[in-house]
């Protein structure tokens, strides 16, 4: 069975990609993961410089999923180049860097110095961050700003651009129209919900941002929605992502219009979820004859119910 995908110029061994944020920078589970097993990872998020991110607590439990605000603690772009980027071409990773920034110029820089470096195959641009108060969500949040980030880093690199789109907007689709028309080669979506747990006893929030972003299986059925929602608005490829834990749920986003997935919390709580993956894709696939997995996708069924003959 062919599980290869195209995310514009980039060819996926398989549509399983380990998301950001939630693989580290992809070394930190080359022991226990076959990097090279993977369609790609997407690295934490990278600015220009190091940054710290918020103070403690910043992850809390919450019914069905988990709220973070984790801040986009990070290494800064060239310290990844020097000591990350390495190892992951060693292990055969696909390394797709996840880029952010505080302002425009900040995006193409990091984006430059990716782009010279052997060993990234595309740029996905965080431009949905709902963790941080300058940047990133501000331009996510903003057609002319996804337009404007999109363009200017178009400009500085041939390698695959993909925008991560917030679902905190009324339209998400447009957001996506507005990233094709920039020349990204994909969109990624959804990034967290805004979201706030309140501890009762205290009446504090429970972590120390207090607003942080909700992932996990309880945001599934509006990232589905989005993605197909997306689907339909535009050409190049959507990569879906929101509480997939199992190849069921894979499958529903592909089915639903996403050309590959992203597996987030899902790493958390199974750090060896990906053979599962892999496996319940086969299995499906050779149940309803599929060849190809491509076939899968945008293939929901959306009108009405015929009834049986003679009913």
């Amino acid at each position: 069975m062919d599980l290869s995908v195209r995310i514009g110029s980039l060819t996926l061994t398989n549509p399983l990609v380990a998301a950001s944020g939630c693989f580290g920078y992809g070394v930190e589970y080359a022991d226990l993961v076959d990097l090279s097993s993977l369609g790609a990872i997407v690295t934490k998020g990278l600015f220009l410089e190091a940054r710290e991110g918020h103070r403690a607590p910043r992850i809390v439990e919450t019914p069905a999923g988990m709220l973070n605000a984790i801040g986009l603690q990070g290494i800064g772009a060239r310290r990844f180049v020097e000591d990350k980027l390495p190892e992951l071409r060693t292990r055969g990773a696909t390394v797709i860097v996840n880029v952010c920034g505080t302002t425009i110029d900040e995006y193409a820089e990091v984006s430059r110095i990716l782009s010279d470096a052997e060993g990234v195959a595309a740029i996905e641009l965080n431009i949905s961050c709902p963790n941080i108060k300058e940047g990133g969500i501000q331009f996510g949040c903003s057609l002319d700003g996804t337009f404007d980030v999109v363009s200017a880093v178009r400009k500085v690199t041939r390698l695959p651009i993909m925008p991560k789109l917030t679902p905190n907007v009324t339209d998400v689709a447009s957001f996506a129209r507005a990233s094709e028309q920039a020349g990204a080669d994909a969109v990624s979506l959804v990034n967290t919900f805004l979201a706030m747990v309140i501890d009762v006893e205290t009446r504090r929030p429970k972590i120390a941002n207090g607003l942080g972003g909700l992932s996990g299986p309880a945001i599934r059925p509006i990232a589905v929605r989005m993605v197909h929602e997306c689907y339909e608005a535009v050409k190049i490829p959507v990569v879906g992502m929101g509480g997939i834990m199992n190849a069921r749920d894979a499958l529903e986003f592909m089915i639903a219009g996403a050309a590959a997935v992203q597996i987030g919390t899902a790493n958390f709580v199974d750090p060896l979820i990906w053979t599962k993956l892999t496996d319940g894709i086969r299995d499906y696939m050779q149940r309803h004859q599929f060849t190809r997995v491509t076939e899968l996708v945008g293939t929901v069924q959306t009108g009405p119910v015929e009834s049986p003959t003679g009913a």
